[in-house]
């Protein structure tokens, strides 16, 4: 079965058959009404989440589908000590498919071991949020046309921001992309994704530097529950503020995306100006899961695409957020294309 665990889990080419199929199903959703008709998806969310959650039920609801699950591990066995292999264990006798989301990072990877259905990744810690990323895919493909060629700005937080580092997983495979990275030196991209980026990246300190460059700007919240310390987040969460004087340097044609909630990063008078795209955004959001859906499920007997040679390693993962910290796994590594060391789940560096 294939799974959804990273971005780049999907070849570009496969990515370019769930956008279609969202595109269809956008022109022609009687036509996928009962699509799923009979199937179950799981939502198994360990944290809170509004929009992703709500989307996917709402993407198998109109796909004809079911839903089960839970919006909080309180009200689970989780709260009980039930490890994660053990829900997906159980889980996987009741639905078809799970979209699953996770505080600890590899979460998802852990359950794909012990999952006989497909297992969604709908967001691990700071790690990964690869149908996010799908959802920003096809919200770029229909607001400017194409992924090649384009200058994406990323703004806010660099370092926890999940949806941030899988979109750069997913849009540095396409030709010409460059990446504008504008954050506080404290939210800074990580020097390991900077290192895959390669030449095709440049860092500013503003957002006005930053702006007529861009053809994407994609800004987040600074994360509250990502800091440790209370106080740091209240000296960074004001740090990077979206206007209408700094949209005014912007291209006419460019595209404000933002994955939401927003709490005070754009300012509320931006939301007129008809290239904020994030609330249409969301409504992408729905589409793509619902041809994610749909084709995972099609897909039941098709080989993964994005395989690494793991093996057994006794070195432990130095990432406090990482699932192999609290729960009982084999503890497996693979080597990067430059010979780093790395956790199967959470891929720090060992």
């Amino acid at each position: 079965m294939r799974h959804l665990i990273d971005s780049v889990d999907l070849t570009t080419a496969e990515v370019d058959v769930i956008i279609n199929r969202a595109l269809d199903i956008i022109n022609n959703k009687e036509m996928y009404a009962e699509a799923c008709h009979g199937k179950k998806l799981a939502t198994l969310f360990y944290e809170p989440s509004t929009r992703t959650r709500l989307s996917f039920t709402a993407a198998m609801m109109e796909l004809g589908g079911n839903v089960l699950g839970f919006s909080d591990a309180k009200s689970s066995s989780v709260s009980k000590g039930e490890t994660v292999a053990d829900t997906i264990r159980v889980v996987s006798s009741f639905a078809d498919i799970i979209a699953m989301r996770h505080y600890k990072e590899g979460s998802p990877r852990v359950a794909s071991e012990f999952s006989r259905i497909p297992i969604i990744n709908a967001g691990d810690g700071g790690h990964a949020h690869p149908t996010q990323t799908l959802t920003d895919l096809l919200t770029i493909r229909r607001e400017l046309g194409h992924f090649d060629n384009l200058t994406i700005g990323l703004c806010g937080d660099l370092k926890y921001g999940r949806t941030v580092h899988s979109l750069i997983k997913a849009m540095k495979r396409y030709e010409g992309v460059h990446f504008v990275l504008i954050s506080p030196e404290e939210l800074r991209l990580p020097d390991y994704m900077k290192h895959e980026l390669g030449e095709n990246y440049s860092e500013y300190a503003t957002i006005e530097e930053a702006m007529p460059l861009l053809d994407v700007l994609y800004m987040t919240r600074v994360q509250q529950e990502r800091f440790d310390d209370p106080a740091e987040y209240e000296r960074l969460k004001d740090a990077f503020i979206l206007d209408t004087e700094k949209m005014a340097l912007a291209k006419e044609n460019m595209v404000v995306l933002h994955p939401l909630p927003r709490v005070n990063e754009i300012t509320v008078d931006v939301d007129k100006d008809p290239r904020a795209a994030y609330f249409r955004q969301v409504e992408n959001g729905k589409y793509v899961r619902m041809a994610l859906i749909y084709t995972l499920l099609s897909w039941h007997d098709k080989e993964p695409s994005h395989k690494v040679d793991t093996f057994i390693t006794d070195q432990i993962c130095n990432n406090d957020r990482c699932i192999v910290t609290t729960e009982p796994v084999e503890k497996k590594a693979y080597t990067d294309a430059d010979g780093v060391l790395r956790c199967y789940y959470c891929d720090h560096a060992l």
